[in-house]
């Protein structure tokens, strides 16, 4: 049996989202931000570099996020990212408009 993966333009969108989950458990620098998406999918989903450092960037200039460097013990300096309260309350209106969504789908299809 084939296992075939979700296309990535139907989760795409909801990037930011994903991510600002994930920073709801603590503070994460990119690489590892990516890396909790495809084992957290059960290496379903591979957000894309580019698609991820883009969401990142646009949720610091909304005021979801805020970012600081760590140390360099632990060989380069990492850019880390933390949810802000905006964050957190876009996260939640996030969720619940998903849940919207696929009960309507759910309906649909």
């Amino acid at each position: 049996m084939v296992e075939s993966k979700l296309s990535s333009d139907l989760l795409r969108g909801h990037a930011d989202t994903m991510i600002l989950k994930l920073l709801l458990n603590g503070d994460k620098y990119g690489y590892q931000i990516s890396k909790l998406i495809f084992t957290s999918s059960g290496e379903q989903y591979e957000l894309k570099e580019a698609t991820m450092y883009s969401s990142l960037k646009r949720l610091e200039k909304e005021g979801c996020i805020s970012s600081y460097w760590g140390d360099a013990n632990q060989g380069g300096r990492r850019k880390y990212y933390k949810i802000t309260p905006i964050g957190e309350s876009t996260y939640n209106q996030n969720k619940k408009n998903w849940e919207q969504a696929k009960r309507l789908l759910d309906c649909l299809l």
